[in-house]
């Protein structure tokens, strides 16, 4: 395999599940959100592909570098449509399985270098992915799709895990 491949397949992998730091003891930071278990997929309908891109974590994707983020959507009228869509992995009997997705608008016009998310939205439905819903209704079909194959496709034993609600979702 050569070093491109490698560099590629650690840069989209998901990150699975991690051992628990505080290892049943109590102390400092228990209680505290952890986003160890979480993953961030680009979905890009205008390409037809989804990908992950760890980056979104910190708002560093690469979708989202080198703009200027506006509050409001009408500043970026002609923004092309990307999804940001946190994906939390959990494990159950039957293994790891995608526990929590949530999908956020972003709009980039790179053209005028201003883009557009909400940063309440993204912050609210990352929330929502770490306690296990799915909230992907206000997508487009299209990207629903795109973002269904990507993660039956990245690993077919987690989507099979999944449950149904993601599944019909997700269609």
């Amino acid at each position: 395999m050569s070093g491109e491949q490698s560099s590629d397949k650690k840069k989209n992998a998901f990150t699975i599940i991690k051992d628990d730091s505080n290892d049943g003891h109590g102390g400092y930071g228990v209680g505290a959100i952890s986003l160890e278990n979480m993953s961030s997929v680009i979905v890009d309908p205008s390409e037809n592909k989804a990908y992950v891109d760890m980056g979104a974590m910190h708002a560093r994707s690469d979708v989202e570098r080198r703009v200027k983020f506006q509050p409001d959507k009408s500043l970026v009228p002609n923004g092309k449509l990307y999804w940001i869509v946190w994906v939390n992995v959990e494990r159950n009997e039957n293994g790891p399985y995608y526990a929590g997705v949530a999908g956020c608008e972003i709009l980039v016009d790179r053209s005028i270098k201003l883009a557009y998310k909400s940063m309440a939205e993204h912050v609210k439905h990352m929330e929502k992915s770490l306690k296990g819903h799915i909230i992907v209704d206000h997508m487009d079909d299209h990207s629903k799709k795109l973002l269904g194959d990507y993660l039956k496709e990245f690993n077919p034993d987690m989507w099979n895990n999944s449950s149904d609600e993601l599944k019909v979702a997700l269609g």
